[in-house]
């Protein structure tokens, strides 16, 4: 009879290196899970409560899990409201930095295409829909909650980015180069914020998904026809 070889320590390791491989994969998988399930739980009770008066033993509690482990990820009410929010803008963020990183032949096409997706994103994403509903309706702004406070930068970031893509359409001709493109900037994003806000109070009033193209179409339309101009400061 033929014995079998030796186990030598050398496998012995390699073997026990990859069960640790395998282990610390699992329990990588196994915290992404858990931190997805306390973020969908939180959209729901946020939803639900309001912001104000929700603790995270509210959350933990929907999501079927000890308070433990909603500290285990999240240290506040706050961190997990701005993680909630992140994921959120996440597709909208991947997009304006797609179309600013890009060479834009017709700029105006690039914020119409913009502006699009995020009115066809909320309105047909629930989850997208829900974040902006609690955004909007159902947080208070205050020390609670310093979120808006500190995401003041990273908004700037992305309006400034918006403001690039007015100065492009400028220098290309599709804009007159006195156009306030600060302003500008400034009147697109409360067009698509104001639009959102209001559709939220009553969603079953009509159909963002299908008018978003006209809605769009009908601002950038204006802005083209009546572009707000510099104004010269006021004599002293």
């Amino acid at each position: 009879m033929i014995s079998a070889l030796p186990v030598t320590f050398g496998d012995r390791a390699a073997d026990m290196d990859l069960a640790r491989k395998i282990m610390a994969r699992k329990t990588k998988e196994e915290a992404q899970e858990t931190h997805t399930a306390l973020l969908n739980a939180a959209e729901d009770v946020f939803s639900t409560k309001g912001v104000t008066n929700t603790t995270l033993n509210d959350v933990a509690c929907a999501a079927g899990m000890t308070r433990g482990a909603i500290y285990w990820h999240f240290k506040d009410k706050n961190a997990l409201f701005q993680a909630m929010c992140d994921r959120a803008f996440l597709p909208m963020e991947a997009l304006l930095n797609e179309i600013s990183d890009a060479p834009q032949k017709d700029p105006i096409a690039a914020l119409r295409q913009l502006n699009i997706h995020f009115l066809k994103l909320v309105s047909s994403d629930s989850r997208q829909r829900k974040v902006f509903d609690i955004i909007f309706h159902r947080s208070e702004k205050n020390v609670d909650l310093p979120y808006f406070e500190t995401e003041k930068e990273k908004r700037t970031e992305c309006l400034n980015k918006v403001q690039v893509i007015i100065d492009n359409a400028v220098a290309s001709g599709q804009l007159p180069p006195e156009t306030d493109t600060w302003i500008a900037m400034h009147a697109n994003h409360s067009f698509l914020v104001g639009l959102i806000g209001e559709w939220l109070e009553d969603p079953n009033a009509y159909c963002i998904n299908t008018h978003a193209e006209d809605m769009v179409d009908m601002f950038l339309s204006g802005l083209m026809t009546r572009p707000p101009l510099k104004k010269n400061p006021p004599s002293a």
